[in-house]
């Protein structure tokens, strides 16, 4: 699928989502308690968030380990080759 067939089923599904109504919180759920909810999933989300960082900063730290190690062993490779 090329990019420009792709943005216009985007486009399309984007224009059928904004068709639907607004759903809001039932009779029985206060406003508070709505926003309640909304704030236990934000803090949800952000948590999550924080966990793909951490987790990308590791393999960062891991990433950079392996390319000083590869770049020590191709130096003394090169060492080897040279006074051979």
């Amino acid at each position: 699928m090329d990019e420009s067939a792709l943005r216009e089923k985007v486009g399309q599904l984007l224009s059928e989502v904004h068709q639907f109504p607004e759903r809001e919180p039932s009779g029985t759920v206060g406003v508070e308690q709505a926003q309640g909810v909304q704030r236990s999933d934000v803090k949800r989300e952000m948590a999550a968030i924080e966990d793909s960082l951490d987790q990308v900063r590791l393999a960062v730290k891991y990433l950079v380990f392996d390319l000083e190690a590869t770049k020590r062993e191709n130096r003394l490779l090169r060492d080897l080759l040279s006074e051979a």
